[in-house]
């Protein structure tokens, strides 16, 4: 990668959000993110120990939500888990299977940093380098981000590994808000990423 040294040890590779739910025929369906299953299954395969798969679980009610949460979910109770089947919160079928090894953790709000099990498991890897692939580039992936760069780790999002509802806030979020934290992240493609990502 031009921006930074190889990946070493710490480097956790965080995979935002790949779950059925925006994978299949919902409310919440984002149709390009089977395009991004291939390239995030080779990076996977690479260091399965090394890879932490998140999953947004959605309250079972409406009063289940805290705050601004409630009028969220009052838009979309179509997705709420207690009107959903729970097999559809499990991670796409090609993905799920690097787990075990991988770990998974879920999360109820946009970024994985408000998950205590996610920042467990950097921890047990004493994670200093996350790289981060999944949805949606504008929301759960940015927040992340955000988050992580915040705490001062070294964050690498992969851009043929990223994908929105949104073409044009997927776009926008690569090309303009992340590329303004261009001193405390980079972007890189799969091919980038596993060249400078050393196996064992």
């Amino acid at each position: 990668m031009q921006n930074g040294p190889p990946l070493g040890p710490g480097a956790v590779l965080v995979v935002v959000d790949m779950q059925r739910l925006f994978a299949e025929a919902t409310a919440w369906c984002v149709p390009t993110l089977t395009t991004i299953i291939e390239p995030i299954a080779a990076l996977a395969s690479a260091h399965p120990t090394q890879t932490i798969f998140t999953r947004f679980m959605t309250p079972a009610t409406v009063e289940e939500a805290a705050g601004s949460w409630r009028r969220y979910y009052r838009r979309w109770p179509m997705v709420l888990r207690g009107n959903m089947d729970a097999a559809m919160f499990e991670l796409v079928a090609p993905l799920a299977g690097f787990a075990p090894p991988a770990e998974i953790c879920d999360k109820t709000t946009f970024s994985a940093f408000h998950s205590a099990p996610f920042c467990a498991a950097l921890e047990r890897r004493r994670a200093d380098a996350l790289v981060i692939a999944g949805a949606e580039t504008d929301v759960c992936v940015l927040a992340t981000a955000l988050d992580a760069v915040d705490r001062g780790h070294r964050v690498v999002i992969v851009a043929d590994a990223v994908t929105s509802l949104s073409a044009a806030g997927h776009r926008a979020t690569l090309d303009a808000v992340f590329a303004r934290l261009d001193q405390q992240l980079e972007i890189a493609d799969v091919d980038a990423v596993l060249a400078a990502w050393p196996q064992g």
